[in-house]
């Protein structure tokens, strides 16, 4: 994973001291979007790039702050919520683009996003979904948006894609894109259809539950990343997890909705194909991420 560019160490530590912080940092290159450090052994921070935090809303830092203060909020044992500063911050801006919030570190052993949870696993985790969804949600939870992430870019760029010139990925991903201009077009009036079917119901959901974001602690799992937190269908939830969901059903009383399912792992589709789009038409250089980023929008792009 890359290292943010234009953060310094100075901005981390002054950063960090916001929440009574100091000690050894070392990098974490985890995951994909944030930026990781330890600190002293004991915490782990996320630095968020605002810039990429679509489903914050328009105002990156204020929808971030509301997640992480709802995560806070809910006080579930499953839940690694976020530290609060002396002044009740969850969330410390480092400058125009980056912010920081501070975590627990656990001792455990996290997944991976293409990780496959086996029977007992998928209950376990069906189980932490049905306690969540049960919560009564705290005051300002956000509410999650049906419709994907930046579909009006996406929408822009079906109608007129343009040059892509941004980096060395660029002219291959737009051949790419415009060779399946009408492929997602279908995908788009799919989505359409399948959000007009879905129940009204609105419950506290993660938003990403995959095993990427549950740490397997001596205690059970841990659910961390919290900043797509929102009210939402809990089909939003479930549909990360394959196979069957009847465990759900017996603790909460509520069948998955089939449309819904579909929905959510279209939306998911739909997010990525505009994510990598946007991402690759615009200036980057050739790094891990980015190789991450043009092979994941072929792949999406080629799944049936």
């Amino acid at each position: 994973m890359d290292l943010p560019a234009g953060l310094s160490d100075r901005d981390l530590t002054e950063g960090l001291a916001r929440f009574g912080i100091s000690g050894p940092v070392q990098y974490a290159p985890l995951g994909f979007g944030d930026y990781h450090w330890t600190v002293a052994g004991r915490w782990f921070t996320s630095v968020a790039d605002l810039t990429n935090k679509a489903h914050c809303g328009p105002d990156a830092l204020a929808g971030l702050r509301n997640a992480m203060d709802t995560a806070s909020a809910l006080q579930l044992p499953f839940v690694v919520a976020p530290l609060r500063t002396d002044d009740g911050e969850t969330v410390v801006p480092l400058d125009d683009r980056y912010a920081l919030s501070v975590f627990p570190l656990l001792t455990g052993k996290s997944g991976s996003f293409d990780d496959r949870f086996s029977d007992e696993e998928r209950d376990e985790v069906l189980t932490l979904l049905a306690e969540l969804h049960s919560h009564e949600p705290p005051a300002g939870t956000p509410v999650a948006p049906v419709d994907s992430d930046g579909r009006d870019a996406l929408e822009e760029l079906l109608d007129e894609p343009g040059e892509w010139a941004g980096g060395p990925y660029s002219v291959d991903a737009r051949e790419v894109f415009v060779a399946n201009t009408q492929r997602i077009r279908d995908l788009l009036a799919e989505f359409d259809r399948l959000a007009a079917q879905v129940p009204p119901r609105r419950v506290v959901t993660h938003g990403e539950p995959h095993p990427g974001n549950l740490i397997r602690t001596p205690d059970g799992y841990r659910l961390v990343d919290w900043d797509t937190v929102g009210l939402a269908p809990p089909e939003r939830d479930l549909a990360l997890l394959d196979g069957d969901l009847s465990k759900y059903t017996e603790l909460t009383g509520h069948e998955p909705v089939a449309a819904g399912l579909a929905l959510y792992r279209l939306r998911w589709r739909l997010n990525d194909i505009g994510e990598f789009a946007v991402w690759l038409k615009g200036p980057h250089e050739r790094t891990p991420d980015t190789e991450v980023a043009w092979r994941g929008f072929r792949e999406t792009l080629a799944t049936p």
